[in-house]
């Protein structure tokens, strides 16, 4: 093997010591077999939107699973219930972006017999992690039944690395990585320095009197102890060692794994940032990794296949790197033995550039995870277990690259080649990944935003059929109510089946007092003629008898009524601080109108909330129709139904929390108490109702948390005024929301009719932030991105489609003059439209200049002599009046400038009023 080594006369030795090693990677070799048909995988959502920061999970023999959060809530997902209920809540170390908390969890194997878990987290107060079993009776985690079964000193004076995967062998070993808890420095982690400690890997990674960087392998004992199993890295008793460490020189080991068959350990590892070789150490490298026995991996030593000089940092240079056959640390703050084992080299290790010999793992950010070695005898019951083809892989995930890569071995456990799998399913961070006893290959993605709530974190089950797939069955109707007779067409649209065969459809259509209407036809009209609930259910069967039903429901006597919010002017963007004008209209077949006084305006719930750009507005739909308080605060109910408000708190009676209306009436009459309990929301907090923990709720911002409390404290009496069914709101966009949507929402639910079943109806209008960032721009040509900075070249263009123009004065362009140059802004075609107004931005100044009347590049004189003013950051240029939906272009021109010259930098456009 090749050693890429930036320091002479190390690198032939390193070389010696990675061939000596059995398990070295080697040339590939062909697998045999075919691959399965990727669309034999469906990807089935099991959780979303209600996971703050998941971190691990296990899957029970009934398909319950256990999922931990970083932020000490410990849930469980049951198949026959929806959604995920809190099990339990640990007080826990989850301060900023330390990294710290609740990391690992694991299942007993014995647990149906026991009810035992092993939780592993950061103490609350102290500095230190602890690894401790519980008892868990009826999916809650039983308070007090804690039994300490191992802890340690962690420093908490810098971040990170914590590692925190958890498993088990067939001899009952339970495996544990533990994360190096290092301060990141500027090379190999090796600060000797007084006082810094913790920026020094030799003190606990390098350390064998340390478990921090380590695999440890135990054996849990009935009693809450635990022994040592026979074969870890030092036998009990060696002086300066610990005898739980089955592996070292970990810089953070994450998801572990052992195969059933070989007892072989896999795992992902966290390497260093570095992009590039340098004289003070290698580029950095990930590395997903196999023990074959105990062993030292390198750190903070070695990477890859490549070695770090010592770094001195009380002389600021770089020295000798170690030996790999024979390394020793000599480090003042280790307290372990100064001889090391030998280097194990790596399995596979990969740069953020691509890898020359694992080119599958693509290129970007690192974040190797590690997964599960599949052995179909590990699932002797599986009802769907994964093809014969996957038998002894390595099924491995990258958090950073959002991948999963099936890994083969050679017979005697050698390398033999990778390929990416389930490349139609597009895991979101996924940071653990486990077969479960059905067969199926269960993934938990963190999402996409970090230490906060991520809406599309989410627990997906990956199933594989292997033979005929039944069909999926979908419904709708076109009306969800009326009075008799009326007809109603039934859809069958999107109904489907994977394996492309013909489907029989039928359907049943329920009525009171009726016989079955039965139709055999995909897209049938019924006639309805009595009055009562009524349901349609749709069957579809494949030619192999495979079939799967759903139903819809319609109201036969009550007409549902029509709902309009209307605004006047922009029907696409509000403006801040400019008067939106506003009005509601009802009309219901039974209870009459609005407008003549016989539905009361009291009965008709207008809201006025703002939302997050990527809020999902499908959410509202329907929310609370038949609760007053509920209906008025349609976004606090989507947020309390996304988030974990619900799995503490009742609007009424005691659950783990106060409920709501407790709440309110605490509250009622304190000013103060909205800023201070939305900032608590998010944060969390203790002591105000006794003992129990209010977890933080990172996920929200302080506006959204607003919103929820506005509901809460509008439960203990009219806090909020409703507000009026017509008028005029000025919008003042929250200010860490600023690129808001602003929502308004109409419900209405009427008396029942003459089936005395209530249908709602409700409008809602969705008006957008004018503010175009330009991150999140689609259409664009001769933009260039280099650094999270966005530049315009000459010739570039900015297309924002479809848009409302209507009130539209100014475009506000957010601009850093470089070489400076002309803007255009047209009109349906960046040729021939329209020029609707124009600017110049200095070379090197965020200032503007005046438009001058003259013929620019396309021969359109400019309308008049306008002036586009100087704004904070960029300038804002006057539009021509116009109405309705068009097509933008914004137009970058310097007829000097050279082909690569960077005219500006852009951020943002933002339509906006005349002044």
């Amino acid at each position: 093997m090749p050693i890429r080594s930036p320091f002479p006369g190390r690198a032939a030795l390193l070389a010696a010591v990675l061939l000596s090693f059995p398990f070295a990677s080697s040339l590939r070799a062909a697998e045999p077999g075919t691959a399965p048909d990727p669309s034999r995988f469906t990807a089935v959502v099991l959780t979303e939107g209600t996971l703050n920061e998941p971190m691990e999970f296990s899957v029970l023999p009934d398909g319950r699973v256990y999922l931990i959060e970083r932020r000490g809530v410990l849930k469980v997902y049951d198949p026959k219930i929806p959604g995920v209920k809190t099990m339990g809540v640990l007080s826990v170390n989850n301060v900023g972006n330390q990294e710290q908390g609740l990391v690992g969890l694991t299942v007993d194997p014995k647990f149906a017999e026991n009810g035992h878990i092993y939780l592993y987290y950061f103490h609350p107060t102290e500095p230190k992690a602890v690894i401790s079993r519980w008892d868990v009776h009826d999916d809650v985690l039983v308070a007090n039944s804690e039994k300490v079964m191992l802890e340690w000193h962690a420093q908490r004076e810098t971040c990170c690395h914590t590692g925190g995967g958890m498993t088990w062998d067939k001899a009952g070993n339970l495996y544990v990585t533990i994360g190096n808890n290092t301060g990141n420095a500027l090379t190999a982690h090796t600060d000797e320095r007084p006082g810094r400690s913790s920026w020094d890997d030799q003190r606990g990674t390098a350390s064998t009197d340390s478990l921090e960087g380590k695999i440890l392998r135990i054996h849990p004992e009935p009693d809450g102890s635990y022994t040592i199993p026979k074969g870890n890295l030092f036998p009990p008793g060696t002086a300066k060692t610990r005898p739980e460490i089955y592996t070292m020189g970990h810089r953070n080991a994450w998801r572990v794994s052992v195969d059933s068959q070989t007892g072989y350990v896999y795992w992902g590892e966290i390497g260093p940032d570095a992009q590039k070789d340098t004289e003070i150490g290698p580029r950095g490298y990930d590395e997903l990794n196999q023990a074959r026995s105990p062993g030292f991996f390198g750190w903070p030593y070695f990477v890859g296949e490549s070695a770090f000089p010592w770094f001195d940092y009380a002389a600021n240079k770089p020295g000798a790197p170690k030996d790999p056959t024979h390394p020793v640390n000599n480090s003042p703050n280790n307290t372990g033995l100064k001889e090391l084992p030998p280097m194990a080299p790596s399995f596979i290790y990969y740069p953020y550039a691509v890898s020359d010999k694992f080119p599958e793992l693509g290129s970007g950010g690192r974040a190797a995870v590690g997964g599960p070695v599949y052995r179909r005898a590990d699932f002797p019951d599986a009802a769907r277990p994964w093809p014969a083809y996957y038998e002894g892989r390595w099924i491995a995930a990258e958090l950073s690259r959002n991948l999963i890569v099936s890994i083969s071995m050679k017979s005697n456990g050698d390398y033999a080649s990778m390929e990416r799998i389930l490349k139609d399913y597009k895991p979101i961070e996924p940071i653990d990944l486990k077969f479960g006893p059905s067969g199926d290959l269960y993934v938990l993605e963190y999402g996409s935003k970090w230490f906060q709530f991520s809406a599309d974190a989410k627990l997906v089950r990956i199933e594989y059929e292997g033979g005929n797939r039944k069909p999926i069955a979908m419904v709708a109707a076109d009306k969800t109510g009326g009075v008799p007779p009326f007809d109603v067409k039934l859809s069958s649209a999107g109904t489907r089946d994977p394996d492309g065969d013909a489907l029989a459809y039928h359907w049943d259509v329920f009525e009171t007092g009726v016989a079955p209407k039965v139709f055999t036809t995909a897209n049938p009209t019924v006639r309805l003629d009595s009055v009562g609930s009524v349901v349609a259910r749709l069957t579809v069967t494949d030619p192999a008898g495979a079939s799967d039903s759903k139903t819809v429901g319609i109201v036969s006597g009550n007409e549902p009524p029509v709902v309009a919010v209307k605004t006047k002017g922009n029907s696409m963007f509000y403006f801040p601080d400019h008067a939106l004008a506003y009005s509601v209209d009802v009309s219901d077949a039974e209870d009459g109108t609005l407008a003549s006084g016989k539905i009361p305006a009291e009965r008709v719930a207008l809201s006025i909330d703002y939302a997050a750009a990527d809020f999902d507005v499908a959410k509202l739909k329907g929310a609370a129709p038949g609760e007053a308080a509920a209906a008025r605060f349609p976004v606090a109910q989507a947020l309390i139904a996304q988030g974990s408000c619900r799995a503490c708190h009742l609007v009424d009676g005691k659950l783990v929390g106060p409920s709501f209306t407790q709440i309110a009436a605490k509250y009622r009459g304190d000013a103060a108490a909205p800023d201070r309990l939305a900032k608590k929301i998010v944060t969390g907090g203790n002591g105000s109702w006794g003992e129990v923990s209010m977890p933080p709720n990172a996920r929200i911002s302080e506006n959204e948390a607003a919103s929820i409390l506005q509901y809460i404290l509008s439960l203990g009496g009219p806090n909020t005024q409703p507000l009026p069914l017509t008028g005029s709101f000025v919008p003042h966009p929250p200010k860490d929301d600023a690129d808001s949507s602003l929502i308004l929402r109409a419900a209405y639910t009427d008396q029942g009719g003459d089936a005395g079943t209530p249908l709602s109806g409700e409008s809602l209008q969705v008006l957008h932030s004018p503010i175009f960032p330009i991150k999140s721009a689609k259409q664009t040509s001769g933009l260039e991105s280099r650094n999270g900075k966005t530049f315009a070249k000459s010739g570039a263009r900015w297309q924002i489609s479809d848009v409302d123009l209507t009130g539209v004065g100014r475009l506000e362009l957010i601009a850093q003059g470089q070489a400076g140059g002309d803007i255009e802004v047209r009109l349906d075609d960046p040729v021939n439209g329209t020029l609707l107004g124009n600017a110049s931005l200095s070379a090197s100044t965020g200032g503007a200049e005046k438009s001058a009347p003259v013929s620019l590049d396309h021969g359109i004189s400019t309308p008049g002599a306008q002036t586009a003013a100087p704004i904070a950051g960029g300038v804002s240029i006057p539009l021509k009046e116009t109405h309705g939906q068009h097509t933008l272009f914004v137009l970058f021109k310097n007829a000097t400038a050279k082909p690569n010259d960077q005219l500006m930098v852009l951020s943002s456009l933002t339509l906006a009023p005349a002044k």
